[in-house]
C-alpha cells in the first residue's frame, strides 16, 4: 500500500471508532436506567448510519470510495431501500410507543427519572432516525454527482 491509502485507512478506522464511542455514549443512559430496550439494534443502526452518511457526504475525496465508480454506483442503489429501512424502523418504535405508551419500559422508574429517560429517549431516536433517513438520499445525490465528476471532470 502507498502512503495514501494507508492514510485513508487510518482515517477510516479512526471514524469508526469514533462513531463507536458516539454510539455507547447516546445509549449508556438508556442501558443504565432501563432493564430492557427493544429499540436497541434501531437505535444502533441510526446512529452509525446518520454518523457514516453525513462523514461520507462531506468527507467524500478523503474515503476509500473516492474513485470507486463500481462502488458509488452499488451504494446509490442500495440507498433507495435504505431509507425505506430506516423509515419502518423509526415508525416501529414511534407505533410502539404510541400503543403500549412509556409503562413497559420505564414503569419502574421514579417518577424523576422516568420522565427525564422517556424524553432522552424519545429525542434521540427521532433525531438520529430523521437524521439518517435524511441522510441516506441526500448520500445518494451526493454519489450522484461524485459519479458524474468523476467521469466528466476528474475529480471526486
Amino acid at each position: 500500500m502507498d502512503k495514501r491509502q494507508t492514510l485513508t485507512l487510518q482515517l477510516e478506522i479512526l471514524w469508526w471508532v469514533i462513531t463507536a464511542i458516539v454510539a455507547w455514549a447516546v445509549l449508556y443512559p438508556i442501558y443504565k436506567a432501563m432493564y430492557v430496550w427493544p429499540f436497541k439494534w434501531w437505535n444502533v443502526v441510526f446512529v452509525v448510519v446518520l454518523i457514516t452518511l453525513a462523514r461520507y457526504i462531506f468527507l467524500l475525496q478523503h474515503t476509500f470510495l473516492a474513485r470507486k465508480q463500481v462502488l458509488k454506483v452499488t451504494l446509490l442503489l442500495l440507498m433507495i431501500p435504505l431509507t425505506f429501512i430506516l423509515v419502518r424502523g423509526l415508525n416501529a418504535f414511534m407505533v410502539f410507543i404510541e400503543e403500549n405508551t412509556w409503562d413497559p419500559l420505564t414503569g419502574h422508574l421514579p417518577a424523576a427519572d422516568k420522565k427525564a429517560i422517556e424524553n432522552y429517549i424519545w429525542t434521540q431516536m427521532l433525531f438520529f432516525g430523521a437524521g439518517s433517513i435524511i441522510a441516506a438520499p441526500v448520500f445518494a445525490g451526493r454519489l450522484m454527482l461524485s459519479i458524474w465528476r468523476t467521469h466528466n471532470r476528474g475529480t471526486v
